[in-house]
């Protein structure tokens, strides 16, 4: 994923179509002069509608066409015809697209199924004719009913990934050298803080060929949630992910209080986090010896652990096999 590409936060403002009117036509022809009501229904005005579409990764396309408008309905005519209905406007985003309302920040819906469509500003509802108002004791009704207003709304559009696994961990840990050994993603590598600046998905396959998404999250520091470092920006991405896989490199000063500063800073964003099944993976562990394996086992947190060396292949699969277990339980 490209970071000028990749854009996970949108607003838009949407306007739905304004219903057609009812029509007020009395029925004449050269046989009949005073004919009955006839007068057909205006047509509903267009909606604005999310559609969800898996081929989609980004909201970019949405980064420039901000105003939705959908159309306008006819208005409805002679012969109880009814107005033609207003064009819906469709607005397609990746899976796991968050709609809110931009005022009140309340959450609207979500999308998360492939073709999944939702309909998020109604249009006008279509006026009645005067078809509609004949009775016994008012049989040429000359009114009829108005269409509906248009509805504006201003909505922020968030995607959120949707992923089995997402790793945690601090920068420069080797998330990034991770996704790109177990799966053919090719991430950002290199020897600086923050190489990652947007989450990256990878497809990683397993036994039997079966397989699951494994998602990288930008690294995150102490204090990301008063905006130090890229702050929290990014951890929405793994509000969705089913396993938090922490990762924690061998050669730090105190394994358990960096996974103890990971957790906090998720608590701090959002404590349902802390709910999610939780994995340890100890990188860059070619360079530690049984002796010093067995020393740090005496103070790691009670999860499952496991560790690793992606550029040496060392514990890999064992990784992968407890991830398909924690995913599956």
């Amino acid at each position: 994923m490209s970071g000028s590409n990749f854009v996970d936060y949108v607003k838009i403002f949407c306007r739905s179509g304004a219903g057609g009117s009812g029509s007020t036509h009395l029925h004449r022809d050269k046989l009949t002069m005073k004919g009955g009501p006839d007068g057909g229904d205006g047509g509903r005005g267009g909606h604005i509608i999310i559609r969800a579409n898996a081929q989609l990764w980004t909201l970019i396309h949405l980064k420039f066409s901000r105003h939705v408008f959908g159309g306008d309905g006819g208005s409805g005519s002679q012969s109880r015809s009814t107005g033609h209905d207003g064009q819906d406007e469709v607005i397609e985003v990746p899976l796991g697209t968050v709609a809110r309302d931009a005022e009140t920040g309340e959450v609207i819906f979500d999308v998360t199924e492939d073709g999944e469509e939702k309909i998020l500003v109604k249009g006008g509802r279509g006026g009645l004719g005067n078809w509609n108002f004949r009775s016994s004791t008012n049989q040429t009704p000359r009114y009829a009913q108005s269409g509906g207003e248009r509805v504006e709304r201003s909505v922020i559009l968030e995607l959120k990934v949707l992923a089995d696994v997402g790793l945690v961990g601090f920068p420069s840990v080797g998330k990034s050298t991770l996704l790109s050994v177990v799966s053919a993603a090719k991430p950002k590598i290199a020897e600086y803080h923050f190489t990652t600046l947007v989450p990256n998905l990878g497809i990683v396959a397993y036994r039997d060929d079966r397989s699951f998404v494994m998602a990288d999250i930008p690294g995150i520091i102490e204090g990301a949630h008063e905006g130090r470092g890229l702050g929290l920006r990014f951890l929405r991405h793994i509000e969705r992910n089913s396993v938090l896989l922490f990762m924690v490199a061998a050669d730090s000063d105190d394994i358990h209080k960096e996974y103890k500063v990971l957790l906090n800073e998720l608590k701090q964003f959002n404590p349902e986090l802390l709910d999610k099944q939780r994995l340890l993976a100890i990188t860059k562990s070619d360079m530690l010896d049984e002796e010093l394996m067995d020393e740090i086992k005496e103070d790691l947190p009670e999860i499952p652990y496991v560790f690793i060396s992606s550029v040496a292949q060392k514990g890999i699969m064992e990784l992968k096999d407890m991830i398909w277990k924690a995913i599956n339980q």
